[in-house]
């Protein structure tokens, strides 16, 4: 097999690549689509979109992206809310 980091080939046993250190395992096992699912979560409950955009930031940068994003607009869409809210009352009265 070959170093997905290098570009060298490698024992296929070998968990870390000989040439540049960097580890296999960590090199296959990441799967960083960005996912519409990690979107919809953030928005729906903005404190695991922020967390999860904190843990994932450098390891899973899409769907960290994702996650924030979704947190994100669900945190301006309730300032937004209130700001609107707060107009209505001061102009009602």
């Amino acid at each position: 097999m070959f170093c997905k980091n290098c570009g060298k080939e490698i024992d296929d046993k070998a968990s870390i690549c000989i040439n540049c250190g960097v580890s296999t395992h960590s090199i296959n096992s990441t799967n960083d689509n960005g996912g519409f699912g990690w979107n919809i979560l953030g928005c729906c409950i903005p404190i695991v979109g922020l967390i999860l955009y904190l843990v994932w930031k450098d390891t899973k940068p899409k769907s960290a992206k994702a996650a924030g994003l979704g947190a994100l607009i669900s945190v301006t869409c309730i300032i937004v809310f209130y700001i609107f809210m707060f107009l209505i009352g001061f102009i009602a009265s």
